[in-house]
């Protein structure tokens, strides 16, 4: 099959893997507790517990209030047909009584007014104060979860949580919260209004709501899964985009424009479906509702008209109570509406909840909280075992002793287990079994905060902040003066690059160094592992994205930085390495060969081998 077919075929399989039939639905696509969700949503609002009783009052009296106005406008109409019927007797009328009852109708509609300017005002700032405390607990979940959870969600999906997930729900606290409130207290004042009016008709407008709460429970409970499946895809299209942006430069250099612009069309093409028949479902709630209401409303009309006639109701109190039918049918419409808004606000909620669920990486013991002073640097590894995954283990009984000031070699092929062993060091992971010691301290026992503060560690992507040239370097140590700032810029040749620079130490770097070459972006990084002044080094391929010449000069300032401190470097140019104390040579999680540089060759093993294909003519054996 060639390669184009390959692709092809791949993208039909994710075409066909994000195709969503009406029935059945993946699990995954609908709400796993949608209750659940709606009871800590609730929670969250009584966190305010003045401001949301005050708000639920005002709701209710502003209702209230505004029910009262039908009533008031019946009176009105029975009292100018009063007048009618005195001037056709006598020729006088008499509209005094007419105007107390516009006085009263004005201040109870005032009244009512006051009361929803105190509700919405208050609802907003609670809503945004919510939001601002989810944003943070969020922020803060963060930094507490594990790498883990970072390796297995893409940075879009999560970027999504944060922002479109979170304004979903801050909306939904303004707005649709109090309109449900005012729905619901508006349904019930009017209710008892029609029964105190007249029962025989207010049991007719009550008939109307059974169809309607099945109308939208029928509606609902099939467009939900479509809200939750909206809000997935909308974070799968954020982490293309994410993906696609940093990555663009690479999709330039292999001519997959097209590619990226077609994947893009099939998610943005899978959301805009899932979410027509979400909208569609759900805004086909209110249309029948509507409908429904209308036949209620046309009975009541209807029966109404024959009791006028009969003489057993005024013209006051049926027009009245056609207001009031009117008047509770348009609260079950508003409601029946709000379920759009409120089925999407708690498919993000759940998403929002899934991040703060997410179990934290595991606590430092409290029991045996060893602060860790600075030492030797003698590390030891003491027959670990690990796996990202618990059944599949990838560092099997690695044993491995490392005395101070040494300089210690990682090598092997990819998936070997090099970098891993650096994450294990540094407790971004846990080990499964076995335990790893710093001067004898397993590093269980200290915290991560202080146990991290005994190493550098310089990575093969740098990282840099938008920030000036000296923050950068700061980085390492806040506390640094500019003395050791502009020692350590030195130590790394960092100043022979800032000497080029418009504004020296001053010159603001772009957002991930955009404005810099790599290798400058490696040199900073190296500066700020030099000013931190670590107990042990790590150096996962540092000078791969520079110079042969610029290596050299970083080479013999990293001697420097390197005398007297435990070092550990993962090279894939072994010529940078000769020189180690140590060089393990790494394979499926285990050290198959140790020793220096000279002894190594001299074994002709795995080591030679792969020293010899780099400067000589010798093939890799394919095991390796």
């Amino acid at each position: 099959m060639s390669r184009k077919s390959k692709y092809h075929s791949s993208r039909e399989v994710l075409s066909e893997r994000r195709r969503i039939e009406p029935a059945p639905e993946p699990k995954l696509d609908r709400p796993s507790d949608t209750r659940g969700t709606i009871r800590r949503i609730g929670a969250i609002l009584f966190s305010h517990p003045a401001a949301m009783i005050i708000v639920i009052i005002s709701c209710v009296a502003s209702a209230l209030l505004s029910v009262l106005g039908p009533m008031y406008l019946g009176d009105i109409i029975d009292a100018i047909q009063v007048q009618v019927e005195i001037k056709l007797a006598d020729g006088a009328m008499d509209f005094g009584q007419v105007l107390k009852i516009l006085m009263t109708v004005f201040l109870v509609y005032a009244a009512s007014s006051v009361m929803m300017f105190i509700q919405n005002y208050l609802m907003a700032g609670m809503s945004q104060d919510i939001a601002r405390d989810l944003r943070g607990k969020i922020n803060r979940k963060l930094s507490r979860l594990p790498l883990r959870f970072f390796d297995s969600n893409s940075k879009g999906d999560i970027l999504s949580r944060l922002t479109n997930d979170m304004d979903s729900i801050s909306v939904t606290l303004q707005n649709n919260l109090v309109q449900l409130l005012t729905a619901v207290s508006t349904l019930v004042g009017v209710f008892v209004m029609m029964m105190i009016v007249s029962p025989l008709m207010g049991a007719i407008t009550l008939a109307t709501i059974p169809p309607c709460v099945f109308v939208t429970f029928v509606i609902a409970r099939r467009s939900e899964r479509y809200f939750r499946r909206q809000w997935n895809v909308l974070g799968e299209l954020n982490g293309h985009i994410e993906e696609m942006y940093t990555g663009h430069k690479v999709i330039k250099a292999f001519d997959r424009e097209h590619a990226a612009i077609e994947e893009f069309d099939e998610i943005n093409t899978e959301l805009f479906r899932v979410s027509r028949l979400a909208q569609f479902l759900s805004g086909n709630i209110g249309p029948l509702m509507t409908f429904i209401n209308n036949l209620g409303y046309s009975v009541i009309c209807i029966v109404g008209g024959l009791m006028f006639l009969q003489g057993s109701m005024t013209l006051g109190v049926i027009t009245s109570f056609i207001a009031y039918s009117k008047m509770f049918t348009q609260p079950i419409s508003n409601i029946g509406n709000l379920m759009n808004n409120l089925q999407a606000s708690i498919a993000a909620a759940e998403r929002v909840f899934h991040v703060l669920d997410e179990e934290d990486a595991p606590p430092d013991s409290k029991e045996n909280r060893i602060v860790k002073q600075r030492g030797n640097g003698r590390v030891c590894f003491e027959h670990v075992d690990f796996g990202y995954k618990k059944d599949r283990t990838i560092i099997h009984d690695l044993n491995l002793t490392v005395e101070p000031g040494n300089l210690v070699a990682i090598v092997g092929p990819t998936g070997a287990g090099k970098t891993t062993l650096v994450n294990l060091l540094m407790r971004f992971y846990d080990v499964d079994q076995g335990r790893i010691t710093i001067d004898g301290v397993d590093i269980r026992t200290v915290p991560r905060e202080n146990l991290r503060s005994v190493f550098g560690m310089v990575l093969q992507d740098a990282w840099l902040f938008e920030g000036t040239v000296r923050e950068n370097i700061a980085y390492g140590r806040f506390d640094a003066t500019e003395e050791e700032i502009l020692r350590a810029a030195h130590v790394a040749r960092v100043d022979e690059i800032v000497d080029m620079l418009p504004n020296g130490y001053d010159t603001l770097i772009e957002e991930n160094g955009a404005n810099l070459s790599q290798g400058e972006r490696q040199l900073i990084t190296i500066a700020r592992a030099v000013l931190s002044d670590p107990e042990i080094l790590i150096l996962d391929e540092a000078t791969s994205s520079v110079d042969t010449r610029t290596e050299l000069l970083i080479q013999e300032s990293m001697q420097e930085l390197m005398h007297s401190r435990t070092s550990f470097v993962i090279a894939h140019r072994l010529s940078t390495i000769r020189e180690a104390d140590a060089i393990l040579v790494m394979r499926h999680g285990k050290i198959v060969e140790s020793g220096s540089h000279e002894e190594l060759l001299e074994k002709g093993g795995t080591y030679a081998q792969l020293y010899n294909s780099q400067f000589g003519d010798c093939d890799i054996d394919e095991d390796f």
